[in-house]
């Protein structure tokens, strides 16, 4: 299994960070690109819309793994 990494990022001028194993963060760098956004602004986004009681680690992955329920390309 990946090791967890910790990665920090801006998100509506304050740092954060959150912590992803590799395929989880390659596959959020993947669909970043391919809604073209930035992989802060596809962060900010799943950070928005999570529920308050959910940490952001948390939503990052149950993004990438709704995306590929949905069955988009990544």
């Amino acid at each position: 299994m990946s090791p967890v990494e910790k990665r920090s990022v801006t998100i509506r001028g304050h740092r954060t960070s959150y912590s992803l194993e590799k395929p989880f963060y390659d596959d959020l760098v993947a669909i970043a690109a391919t809604r073209e956004l930035t992989l802060a602004a596809l962060v900010a986004e799943v950070d928005e819309t999570r529920p308050r009681d959910t940490n952001l680690s948390s939503a990052l992955r149950l993004h990438v793994l709704e995306w590929a329920k949905r069955g988009e390309s990544i």
